[in-house]
């Protein structure tokens, strides 16, 4: 079974640890108001890319791997292929090869559960915790988001917690509160641990930008968050701060 590849980023350093082969894959359920990739959102599209292509690149690069690196099926929405990826995963790790999903976690099914079982890492991306400003931000509910990572701890597996903050949309202080409470590791100063996820390695805040509004003009669609500025070193560092009440794993990237 073919993959519906968008495009590939070689040497990538910011989706997963080390040096990394990032493909990124056609399709999305969520409709983020500042998709960076809004060509990536439909499933209809992409390459048709058989497994051979994808495992025959993955192993031609290991050696840049390193210790750290590997691949990670991004997106889009990698878990739309769920069926077809499973095969490829398997032969990755055959291969010796560290696999990365980067996935919003809103999809659930069979396919899914055995894929994430697979895979070495998880990058979650939690776009909000408040569910109505979720709505409003993605067009999609996040109780299946937050169900997938119940499922990741429950199940020991590894994964990242990813939050992009937008100002006016996912930055405000009682939501990243709530968030931590249900999440978090760190003992606070009455000694309790709100959430108790174990299986959390790494917390990162990622900053809003607006590489991707040209694509909305090229597609002719119109950029929802016009106007909405990009963080303050103030927003980042009040944002990293909160963060880290409750994790002892922050990243500001």
């Amino acid at each position: 079974m073919d993959l519906k590849v968008h495009s590939y980023e070689s040497m990538g350093t910011y989706d997963g640890p080390g040096l990394r082969l990032v493909v990124f894959l056609q399709g999305c359920p969520f409709r983020c108001l500042y998709c960076a990739n809004p060509d990536t959102i439909p499933a209809e599209g992409g390459k048709a890319t058989g497994a051979g292509e994808i495992i025959e690149m993955a192993v031609r690069q290991k050696p840049f791997f390193g210790k750290r690196g590997g691949i990670t099926f991004s997106g889009g929405e990698p878990t739309m292929q769920a069926k077809a990826l499973i095969p490829i995963v398997k032969e990755l790790k055959n291969n010796g090869i560290h696999v990365c999903l980067d996935t919003n976690g809103g999809i659930w099914n069979l396919h899914v559960e055995k894929l994430l079982s697979m895979t070495d890492l998880v990058l979650l991306d939690v776009k909000e915790f408040n569910p109505q400003r979720h709505e409003t931000l993605t067009g999609r509910s996040n109780t299946q988001t937050l169900q997938t990572a119940r499922w990741l701890e429950e199940h020991n597996r590894p994964f990242w917690l990813r939050y992009v903050l937008v100002p006016g949309y996912s930055d405000f202080e009682e939501d990243i509160r709530a968030l931590g409470e249900h999440f978090g590791s760190r003992a606070l100063t009455d000694g309790s641990r709100p959430g108790g996820y174990r299986m959390i390695q790494r917390v990162e805040i990622l900053p809003y930008h607006t590489l991707g509004v040209n694509k909305y003009d090229a597609l002719g669609q119109e950029y929802k968050l016009k106007g909405v500025p990009l963080n303050t070193r103030e927003q980042l560092e009040r944002a990293e701060s909160l963060f880290k009440e409750y994790f002892d794993c922050v990243v500001l990237n």
